[in-house]
Parts: C-alpha cells; structure tokens; sequence
C-alpha cells in the first residue's frame, strides 16, 4: 500500500519476525528506515530522503 504525507510518497510492510515496520521511498527504493511504530519508521524516513 502506498501512503503520502507532505514531504514523500511511501510504501510500509510489517516485518513480522522482528516486530518492525519498514517504510520504502517509493521514489528511490535505496531510502529505507525501520521503526517500531509506523510513525517512528516514517520520521526516519524524512531524515534521510
């Protein structure tokens, strides 16, 4: 599923093993962060697109 906020466009998935969300930039797929709320994960995210 693919979400958008004000700063990017996302994808997240659930990582079920380790009880982590990933969040994928839909707009360079080598920007990735992990977190362990979906909201964690996104801040992550804007750090480093």
């Amino acid at each position: 599923m693919t979400f958008t906020n004000k700063k990017l466009e996302y994808k997240v998935t659930l990582d079920t093993e380790l009880n982590l969300f990933i969040v994928f930039s839909t707009t360079d797929h080598n920007k990735v962060a992990t977190g362990t709320t979906i909201e964690q994960a996104v801040k992550e995210l804007e750090k480093i697109a």
